[in-house]
């Protein structure tokens, strides 16, 4: 890749990772209009990295606070509002990490056929707008309880389809859950720590195994386009989301997933 490149793909990961309109799906539409440019695995991991640096330093106070109360917790200090989101968070990923040592070879050979990645944006995208539509949007990620933490822990096991967004699915259960636009899309955020964390780890696992050349320019350029990008679209996403609602992003998804079919 040369710095142009380098440049969109970091932009593309940042401003799409955390809307619920699944990233993978415009990274592949992306390299079918540049006629098959890959950013290769440690590119991949760089741009997670940058991600997960964003949401981190986003959700600093909050995560700050929970760490401390759940440390607290373990400690015989009591359980509090924060030390409880902490264990939901922990729960809700334990699916997630499980599915996803079983299913991981499927998921990444045998689901990456286009009109998958199109159904799963469709289908999924319009779930979205159900969510949204009939959801009772009167709780906070401090509200929920185990019942809820559950559902939205093994829908988040549906991102392992191409095209679903692991954003996308896990806002969509959390607001059938109950919880309001921006409770369930910080719920998503924060549970996305651990999640892009133990990707990276894997990921960085592998790509060591692979011995590959490190082109560290351009990965700089990554990860610092990524982070900032993606941290940029959580805070106006955040702003926005309860005047916008969901809908423009269903339609999104929809438009999305017909281009994705027109390229077959």
């Amino acid at each position: 890749m040369d710095w142009l490149q380098t440049l969109l793909i970091a932009l593309i990961q940042g401003l799409t990772e955390f809307l619920p309109v699944s990233s993978q799906a415009h990274l592949v539409l992306y390299s079918w209009v540049t006629d098959g440019v890959y950013q290769g695995l440690d590119f991949d991991i760089v741009l997670h990295a940058g991600s997960l640096l964003a949401v981190v330093v986003y959700f600093r106070a909050e995560v700050h606070a929970m760490a401390r109360s759940w440390l607290g917790s373990l400690a015989g200090r009591g359980a509090d509002a924060d030390s409880r989101l902490a264990w939901w968070i922990i729960i809700a990923t334990l699916p997630a990490v499980v599915f996803g040592f079983l299913f991981k070879d499927l998921a990444e050979e045998g689901l990456r056929a286009i009109w998958i990645m199109a159904a799963a944006l469709i289908l999924f995208g319009l779930l979205l707008g159900w969510a949204d539509w009939r959801g009772r949007r009167a709780l906070d990620e401090y509200q929920l309880g185990l019942k809820a933490v559950l559902v939205i822990g093994f829908a988040q096991v549906l991102a392992l389809i191409p095209g679903t967004s692991r954003s996308g699915i896990t806002i969509t259960a959390a607001l059938f859950m109950g919880l309001n636009r921006e409770a369930a899309s910080r719920f998503s955020f924060l549970l996305s720590i651990p999640v892009i964390a133990g990707a990276t780890v894997l990921g960085l696992d592998d790509l060591l195994a692979a011995g590959r050349a490190t082109p560290w320019g351009l990965l700089m350029l990554g990860f610092l386009v990524s982070a900032v990008s993606t941290y940029a679209c959580i805070h106006y996403f955040l702003a926005f989301i309860r005047r916008i609602g969901m809908q423009p992003f269903v339609i999104y998804r929809v438009v999305l997933g017909l281009m994705l079919i027109a390229t077959l």
